[in-house]
């Protein structure tokens, strides 16, 4: 039966398989079928984590979705997927206890001093409701600074994929410097690469795989695409964050993937425009019992000239799949992008 949680948060902001053909036949490419910040939440399993969120199963993957309320094992302000696991490991790809695909800033370029407007997808009102066995449904009404509501879908489908569409509505006159944008924030649970892959080069070089993998917090963090030549200004304020330092390197394929364990996690994008890829080597905090920090492996969707109570949607595939060639990788992308423009 489908249910519903929802949460209203003021309150203080909290820091924090199967063979690959299975992916491969499912897009057509076959025959056939952290330490200190999260002490106390290390040791939570999916049936964990399912505590206050809903669980789906698909195929080799288990997932956990819930809103931004928290319970004794998740924190409070993260929503998304709580936990995201392949039938051939023992963890789950995302931190215990923070979450995946996270909507974790919405941006006008105001000041961002106050947490509760830095992070205000984490404190407003959200809601998660189960809409099929294998699909649920994220809400967010009207978000009380920028004016944002939101519907996210969450697909969980064979071949270790889990699908993602967001969809949004201005539903104010609040962006004076003529664009919005919304941020997610994946955090990955101590990988031994902490690196995020995709392809493109510096400006002006020829297109081949790029490694990001960022020195610290804040540094040269954020990738554009080769044709993003926009500017997004900010009024002045004292915080710095990801969104707004950028790396040398630029994207020519909306995709990324990073490895984990013995799994690749592929990140993929119905689209170019609007895409920023973001990176932070230590964004969900330390693992003792790893002795790693946990990666974040971001992206962002920059709306430009936003017109009140307009929708606006992009869609995500991404693919947590046992390791495979990079070829590979690009021919799953491609085989799925080419299903989104039929």
């Amino acid at each position: 039966m489908p249910s519903i949680r929802s949460a209203d948060l003021s309150r203080r902001h909290w820091l924090l398989s199967t063979p690959l053909r299975t992916a491969l036949a499912s897009a057509g490419l076959c025959g056939g079928a952290s330490g200190g910040s999260i002490t106390g939440f290390h040791n939570a399993s999916p049936e964990a984590a399912t505590n206050g969120g809903i669980r789906l199963q698909a195929g080799e993957l288990t997932a956990v979705i819930g809103d931004n309320s928290g319970t004794d094992t998740q924190r409070p302000g993260y929503n998304g997927v709580w936990s995201l696991q392949h039938a051939a490991a023992d963890r789950s790809l995302f931190v215990p206890g923070i979450s995946g695909l996270n909507l974790e800033h919405i941006v006008n370029g105001t000041t961002l001093d106050d947490d509760a407007v830095f992070f205000e997808p984490r404190r407003a009102a959200m809601t998660v409701k189960q809409t099929s066995d294998q699909t649920c449904e994220l809400h967010q009404p009207p978000t009380p600074h920028t004016g944002l509501e939101s519907r996210t879908q969450f697909e969980l489908r064979p071949g270790g994929i889990l699908d993602f569409h967001f969809e949004c509505w201005p539903r104010q006159n609040r962006f004076p410097h003529g664009y919005l944008s919304m941020f997610w924030a994946s955090y990955i649970n101590a990988p031994e690469d902490r690196s995020m892959y995709f392809r493109g080069g510096p400006a002006g070089q020829t297109d081949g795989w790029c490694q990001l993998c960022t020195q610290f917090h804040n540094d040269q963090s954020t990738v554009l695409h080769r044709d993003d030549q926009y500017t997004a200004l900010f009024d002045p304020d004292k915080r710095t964050a990801l969104f707004r330092n950028f790396s040398p390197q630029r994207m020519s394929q909306p995709l990324f993937y990073g490895h984990f364990d013995q799994l690749t996690w592929l990140v993929i994008f119905d689209r170019t425009e609007g895409i920023r890829l973001t990176h932070s080597p230590s964004g969900g905090g330390f693992n003792s019992a790893r002795q790693s920090h946990n990666p974040a492996w971001d992206f962002q969707f920059l709306i430009r000239n936003p017109v009140v109570n307009q929708r606006y949607a992009f869609s995500v595939r991404t693919m947590l799949l046992p390791r495979t060639s990079r070829d590979t990788l690009l021919q799953l992308a491609s085989a799925w992008q080419a299903e989104r423009k039929r």
